[in-house]
Parts: C-alpha cells; sequence; structure tokens
C-alpha cells in the first residue's frame, strides 16, 4: 500500500475529497456556507387550488350570477373533503364573489347595475394607482411588456375571444408591474368579476382595430412618463368598458 504524503493525509482529515485521479484533493465546504444553489418549493395549499378552480368557474359562467353552490355537490366533483371547500369558499365570500344568505347557503354575486358600476369604480381606482406608481416611481419603461400584448391583439384581431383574453392579460400585467402584492390582490378580484359580466353579457369587440388602438396608445403614454395623458386614457377605456357592460344589460331587460 502506498503511503499518503503528510499533506494530502492533512488535505484528507481535513474533510477533502480526493480527485478522480487520486492526487489533489478538494474542498467539501463551500467558501459561503450560507450560500444555496437552491431556494424553497413554494406549493399551493388545497384551499387555495380549490379556490382557483372556483374562481375561474365563476368568471367563464360556468356558475351564473345568483346561482347557489351547493358543498356536497362541490364536494364530489372536486374530489375534496368539506374542510378545505369551506376555506376556500370563505375566500371567495371575502372576495365578494360569493354571498352568504342565512339559512340558505352560498350564492354566486349577482351583477346588478350598482354592483357593476361600482366593480368599475374600484376597478378604475386600482389600475390609476399601477399608473401613477409605474410612472413616478421612474418603471415607465416596463411598459414595453404591455406593448408587446398589443402586439399580440393586432395579431389575432380575427378571433374577438383572443383579444378579450389579452385585454384582461393588459390590465393585470399592468398592476402586476407595480410589484404590490395588496394592489395585484384587489384587482384579481376585480377582474374575476369583470370577467363574469363579460360572460354574462356575451360582450364583443365591434370595431377590435379601436381597443388595440386605445391600449396602445396607453402604454406608450406610461412608456413616455406622461401621467397627465397616461391617466386620462385610462379613465376614458374604463368609462367606455363600463357603457359597453350597461348598454348590454339595458338591451336585455
Amino acid at each position: 500500500m502506498t503511503e499518503q504524503s503528510g499533506d494530502s493525509r492533512k488535505r484528507t482529515r481535513a474533510g477533502g475529497a480526493t480527485g478522480p485521479r487520486g492526487g489533489d484533493t478538494f474542498e467539501a465546504h463551500p467558501a459561503n456556507p450560507d450560500a444555496s444553489p437552491l431556494s424553497p418549493i413554494v406549493r399551493a395549499s388545497t384551499p387555495e387550488l380549490i379556490a382557483h378552480q372556483l374562481r375561474e368557474a365563476i368568471a367563464e359562467g360556468h356558475f351564473v350570477a345568483g346561482q347557489q353552490l351547493l358543498e356536497s355537490s362541490l364536494a364530489g366533483s372536486l374530489g375534496v373533503s368539506r374542510g378545505p371547500l369551506r376555506e376556500a369558499m370563505q375566500r371567495l365570500t371575502q372576495e365578494g364573489l360569493l354571498v352568504g344568505h342565512r339559512n340558505r347557503g352560498l350564492f354566486v354575486m349577482e351583477l346588478d347595475e350598482p354592483a357593476v358600476r361600482d366593480m368599475y369604480l374600484a376597478r378604475g381606482a386600482v389600475e390609476r394607482a399601477a399608473v401613477e406608481h409605474l410612472i413616478g416611481s421612474g418603471r415607465g419603461e416596463s411598459a414595453r411588456e404591455l406593448l408587446a400584448i398589443v402586439d399580440g391583439m393586432r395579431e389575432c384581431s380575427g378571433a374577438p375571444r383572443d383579444v378579450s383574453a389579452l385585454d384582461m392579460r393588459f390590465h393585470e400585467t399592468l398592476v402586476a408591474l407595480t410589484g404590490s402584492p395588496r394592489l395585484m390582490r384587489m384587482h384579481g378580484s376585480l377582474v374575476t368579476q369583470v370577467r363574469m359580466c363579460l360572460a354574462a353579457t356575451e360582450i364583443t369587440y365591434q370595431r377590435i382595430e379601436d381597443r388595440v388602438g386605445e391600449h396602445g396608445a396607453l402604454a406608450e403614454a406610461i412608456l413616455a412618463k406622461d401621467a397627465k395623458t397616461a391617466d386620462q386614457l385610462l379613465v376614458a377605456h374604463m368609462d367606455d368598458g363600463l357603457r359597453r357592460v350597461l348598454d348590454v344589460r339595458h338591451e336585455r331587460t
């Protein structure tokens, strides 16, 4: 057996590992013991996953305004126990998507005119705050992400449903660019309610090119750090959206 040299024995005792050729050894401990190439894995909880599915079903119109949601039926469809289901439904109640009636249960929120007006009022406030923050904090350059979505809207202008989906993504991205968890959380609930409105009224764009132009102009104003113009464009866009929803509702009543 070949005897190790003194230096080699010292390196081995220090916790080193012998190299692939059996010669030099390598330090086993990282230079910075606190550094790690790994990050924690974030897993959604069961109530969170259930809430997401219910939220999407409501937004898409699978559960219509005023419909009662029964725990037994939902638990069976989702394959979950009633504990996490109740927690998920409580979250949607806090968001305003579900409304509880004493001794009757939980129902999908009604889409009457006062509710629709209030929905657009709150949504406008959140998005105006987002625009003000992006420009005021010097993050207007991030609006290039919005222009990419506008390009997507232009490319699929022959498919109104696709344009509508990108419209929602534009506004969700606008708020997400602020990096504010609270603004995003508030806006997420409002967007779901707006999607409920659109699904219920089956609104489609009459002139898609106008919608593409509106979103493009807003993104350009943010990019140019023109706070006044951006705010005016956003207010006009919100007012037009509210008017179209109410016009369709009035035609059907």
